[in-house]
Formats: structure tokens, sequence, C-alpha cells
């Protein structure tokens, strides 16, 4: 066989359920000594009159790694956010940052963290060397060390040619980079990055992504929330989903994925001629009829187990493939089979 191309896939978090309830009950929260945890939450609750915001969430997130946090709106996540970042106080659990207790030792959480809110929060009168140096002596540095720490944070950001220029003159891009150096000027070993991208066009977004893997090649540990399912599954080593104030669901992209099911297996002949013969392949070892979808492919569902014994089959069979890959479902299916209505 010429020229294959093979996906390889994570184990599961746990078999593959029969129902939705199942899936979200089989999916616990990851375990793991609370020693290299830099956000380690347990039990969080918190409530607003009737309403239960926060409904005992648990999060763990290892140092230097990236924790993305979904859910759909009114979900807790904001809430768990501000709690982390000790600007709410939990009615009940326990959560450490960098090692220190949010409620009983709330100054040093706050040493330790950046944070970065839905919406840019620079003063727009300012400039935005004149928004890092005023935080930086905010935050104690010495007139000198607040300039160079300016400095070095436009350079960073890309903001060198506008850094003299006042922060209204920026575009969304720019003043949302504005916003997280400001939030690095401390060189916090956790940074709370809540739905960065809201509003930004997909090449603005991309300048985001890229600063967010800089700070965690760095050692900066991020809790992330988003909407934006692909921007989870580019940046996070790992996924907790909230819904009503609860986690349903903890693991990794690729393990989220094996655990929804409904995996395809995709074969591409080298030679577009072969598809009717690959077509027949698929149907004789998986007894289903395969879809093709066009451009010479054919896609037929099975896992690793079928994707072997294809390998083996048409190496038999001497068909040349460009291409057999087991494809997983998309996040985007992950998290609606999570949180539709009928699962709660």
């Amino acid at each position: 066989m010429s020229s294959t191309q093979t996906t390889q896939t994570h184990s599961p978090v746990a078999p593959a359920p029969g129902t939705s309830r199942a899936l979200r009950q089989d999916l616990a929260p990851m375990t793991r000594s609370s020693s290299d945890l830099a956000v380690h939450a347990e039990g969080l609750t918190k409530a607003y009159g009737a309403t239960r915001a926060l409904d005992g969430i648990d999060l763990a997130v290892p140092a230097g790694t990236v924790l993305g946090v979904l859910g759909p709106n009114g979900a807790g996540k904001t809430t768990a956010v501000r709690i982390l970042a000790t600007l709410l106080r939990p009615d009940g659990g326990t959560a450490r940052v960098a090692g220190h207790d949010v409620v009983r030792e709330p100054d040093a959480v706050r040493r330790s963290i950046g944070l970065t809110g839905q919406y840019a929060s620079v003063d727009e009168d300012l400039t935005g060397r004149e928004n890092l140096v005023m935080v930086g002596r905010l935050l104690d540095l010495p007139g000198r060390a607040a300039k160079a720490r300016a400095a070095a944070l436009l350079a960073d950001f890309d903001l060198d040619d506008a850094a003299d220029r006042a922060a209204k003159t920026y575009s969304g891009g720019m003043r949302r980079r504005l916003d997280l150096a400001v939030s690095l000027v401390s060189s916090p070993q956790v940074i709370f990055l809540d739905e960065p991208t809201t509003g930004l066009d997909p090449a603005k977004r991309d300048e985001v992504w890229g600063i967010v893997r800089r700070l965690v090649a760095d050692g900066t540990t991020v809790l992330l929330t988003t909407q934006y399912l692909e921007e989870a599954e580019a940046l996070a080593d790992a996924i907790t989903v909230i819904d009503a104030g609860r986690v349903i669901a903890t693991g990794t992209p690729a393990e989220l994925k094996r655990v929804v099911g409904a995996s395809s297996v995709r074969v591409r002949p080298a030679d577009p001629g072969d598809l009717p013969a690959v077509l027949a392949l698929l149907e004789r070892v998986t007894g289903r009829v395969p879809d093709s979808p066009g451009r010479g492919v054919a896609s037929v569902p099975g896992d690793e187990g079928v994707l072997r014994t294809l390998l083996d089959v048409v190496q038999r069979e001497g068909i040349a493939l460009s291409e057999l890959a087991l494809a997983l479902p998309s996040l985007d299916e992950v998290f609606f089979a999570l949180t539709r209505k009928d699962a709660r």
C-alpha cells in the first residue's frame, strides 16, 4: 500500500454508554494529586436567591497546562472564574490557586494571577504604554521597572508601533492584545481568560490563540472559558463541560469524542477508479453500506478494530490508498450530546 495516512486516538475516559444520561454520569472528573495542580476546586457552590449558579463543581488544572471550560450561557463559567480570582466568595466548597486558598489567602492569590474578562477593560484615553505603566505602578513596581515591563510587553504583543497612541484608536484585536498584556504585568503563574475572543473575527482570534500558546510554552497555567468549540480544541489540554452549575464531563478532546462514539473509517483510494472496489470491500468487512461523500472518499461507521482489519484487507487486495483514517465525532457533537435538554 502506498502513501497511507492513519489517524491515532487516545483511550476513552469510559466505554461508550447507551444513553446521554449515562454518558454524563460516566464521564467523571479527572483525579490528580493536589500538589501538581495550579488550580484545584472541590465542591464549589454559589447561589443568588433561589438560583444556584454553581452546584458543587470540581476543577483541576495541572501547572503549565490549559483547561478549557465549556458550557451554554448561564452554565456558571464566569461565576467560577470570579470565585477563583477572589472577586466573589463561594457559599461552599474549597478552591486553591497557585497553592493559596481563595477565601483565606485572597491577597496571595491575587499576586499570583492575571485575569482577562469578556471585554477589554483598558483605559481608552491613555496610550498603550501608559496603561501598562499605570498597572505596573499599581502593583508597586518602581517607576523604571514599570516602564521596562511595559516596553517588554508591548514588544511581545506586537504593539510597539502603537505604544504611544490612545487605546481608543486601537482596533478590536489590538485592544484585546493590550488587555492581555495588562493581565501579564505581574508575570502571573495562573491566568484566567474568560471568553477572551468574544466578538473577534477569525484572524484576530488566531492572534489571541498564538499569545495563549506562547504563555503556556513559558510555563503559565491557563483556565480558559469559551463558547467557541474550535477554540477549546485548538488550545486546551483538557476540557471540562459545565451545565446548570455542575460539571458533567471532563477529559481531553479526544477522550470526550471517543465516549460519545459514532466514529467512522474514511478510505480514499490512490486511484479514483478503485472507489467501487473499496466500497464493496467496506461493505463486505463491516456488513454496512458505506457512504461516498464525494472527492473519491468512502466512509463507514467503525472503530480501531475495523481500521486494522481494513488495513490488512486492502494490502492483500493490492489496493493503493492515499488515506485511511479513523474520524472521531466533532467537538460540537460532543457538546450537544452532553448538554441537550433531554439529558437533563
